[in-house]
Protein backbone atom coordinates (compact mmCIF):
# COMPACT_ATOMS: atom_id res chain seq x y z
CA UNK A 1 0.00 0.00 0.00
CA UNK A 2 1.49 3.33 -1.04
CA UNK A 3 1.77 6.39 1.17
CA UNK A 4 -1.25 8.18 -0.38
CA UNK A 5 -3.44 5.15 0.30
CA UNK A 6 -2.22 4.93 3.90
CA UNK A 7 -2.97 8.62 4.41
CA UNK A 8 -6.42 8.13 2.92
CA UNK A 9 -7.11 5.16 5.20
CA UNK A 10 -5.95 7.06 8.29
CA UNK A 11 -7.98 10.13 7.36
CA UNK A 12 -11.04 7.99 6.78
CA UNK A 13 -10.61 6.26 10.12
CA UNK A 14 -10.13 9.54 11.96
CA UNK A 15 -13.01 11.22 10.18
CA UNK A 16 -15.40 8.38 10.84
CA UNK A 17 -14.05 7.39 14.24
CA UNK A 18 -16.25 4.77 15.80
CA UNK A 19 -15.66 5.22 19.50
CA UNK A 20 -17.20 2.40 21.43
CA UNK A 21 -17.41 1.88 25.16
CA UNK A 22 -14.34 -0.36 25.29
CA UNK A 23 -11.02 -0.51 23.51
CA UNK A 24 -12.23 -3.67 21.76
CA UNK A 25 -15.28 -1.84 20.39
CA UNK A 26 -13.01 0.94 19.15
CA UNK A 27 -10.69 -1.56 17.46
CA UNK A 28 -13.57 -3.38 15.74
CA UNK A 29 -15.10 -0.13 14.49
CA UNK A 30 -11.78 1.11 13.18
CA UNK A 31 -11.01 -2.23 11.55
CA UNK A 32 -14.32 -2.12 9.69
CA UNK A 33 -13.66 1.40 8.45
CA UNK A 34 -10.08 0.55 7.47
CA UNK A 35 -11.12 -2.60 5.62
CA UNK A 36 -13.79 -0.64 3.76
CA UNK A 37 -11.27 2.01 2.77
CA UNK A 38 -8.90 -0.71 1.55
CA UNK A 39 -11.63 -2.21 -0.62
CA UNK A 40 -12.38 1.20 -2.14
CA UNK A 41 -8.70 1.82 -2.89
CA UNK A 42 -7.94 -1.74 -4.05
CA UNK A 43 -5.53 -2.24 -1.15
CA UNK A 44 -4.97 -5.10 1.24
CA UNK A 45 -8.10 -5.60 3.34
CA UNK A 46 -6.11 -7.08 6.24
CA UNK A 47 -3.62 -4.23 6.20
CA UNK A 48 -6.44 -1.69 5.99
CA UNK A 49 -8.21 -3.32 8.92
CA UNK A 50 -5.03 -3.27 11.01
CA UNK A 51 -4.31 0.37 10.22
CA UNK A 52 -7.92 1.36 10.83
CA UNK A 53 -8.09 -0.45 14.16
CA UNK A 54 -4.86 1.10 15.38
CA UNK A 55 -5.75 4.58 14.20
CA UNK A 56 -9.21 4.48 15.75
CA UNK A 57 -8.01 3.20 19.11
CA UNK A 58 -5.27 5.83 19.14
CA UNK A 59 -7.70 8.61 18.22
CA UNK A 60 -10.25 7.57 20.83
CA UNK A 61 -7.82 6.84 23.65
CA UNK A 62 -5.90 10.11 23.22
CA UNK A 63 -9.14 12.10 22.93
CA UNK A 64 -8.20 13.40 19.47
CA UNK A 65 -11.82 12.89 18.48
CA UNK A 66 -14.84 13.58 20.64
CA UNK A 67 -16.65 10.39 21.50
CA UNK A 68 -20.23 10.65 22.66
Amino acid sequence: MGIPKIIFALATAAGLAACGDTMGDQAIGGAAIGAGAAVLTSGSVLQGAAIGAGANVLACQTKVVRCR
